[in-house]
C-alpha cells in the first residue's frame, strides 16, 4: 500500500524567495546539489543530492510563489524509480516568513517513507539556512 509523507518547516524568508530557492539551478546547488529545471508542467526536474544521488522527474503544477508539484524518484533505485512519487509543496505567508508544506506520496512502502522523510527533514532544513540568506554548509546527508 502506497505510503505519504507530510513535513513542514517554517523559513524566515519572503515566498518568492522560498519559490526562487526551489526553482532557480543556482539556488538550488546551495542547499541541495547541482540540477537541471524547467519549472513549468511537463518541464524536467532532475536534481544530484549530494552530489551522489539522481533523483528525477517532471513539474506537474506550477503556481508561482505558491506551490510546485512534481512527480519524483531515483535513478539506480528500482523501489523508487523516476516519476514513481509525487511532491507537492506549498508554500504559506506567515508573517515576514514562509511555511513550508511538503507532501510527498506514492511511496512504496513505511521503510522508503521514513528514510524520505529523514531526507526531506534535513534538506528543508538546509533550505531554510540558505533562503534566510546564511550558508548551510557542507552537505552530510543522513543515513
Amino acid at each position: 500500500m502506497p505510503e505519504t509523507l507530510c513535513t513542514e518547516i517554517e523559513i524566515a524568508a519572503p515566498q518568492a524567495t522560498v519559490f526562487a530557492f526551489l526553482t532557480d539551478p543556482d539556488r538550488i546547488r546551495r542547499w541541495i546539489g547541482p540540477a537541471t529545471v524547467d519549472p513549468r508542467p511537463g518541464g524536467i526536474f532532475l536534481v544530484s543530492v549530494a552530489d551522489k544521488h539522481a533523483a528525477r522527474g517532471e513539474f506537474i503544477e506550477v503556481v508561482p510563489v505558491h506551490r510546485l508539484v512534481y512527480s519524483f524518484g531515483w535513478e539506480a533505485r528500482p523501489d523508487v524509480p523516476p516519476g514513481s512519487s509525487r511532491i507537492e509543496i506549498d508554500l504559506v505567508e506567515r508573517g515576514d516568513g514562509t511555511l513550508v508544506r511538503l507532501t510527498h506520496s506514492g511511496l512504496p512502502n513505511a521503510q522508503e517513507r521514513a528514510g524520505h522523510e529523514k531526507g526531506w527533514n534535513h534538506y528543508l532544513h538546509r533550505l531554510a539556512v540558505a533562503a534566510a540568506g546564511g550558508d548551510p554548509g557542507p552537505d552530510f546527508p543522513p543515513g
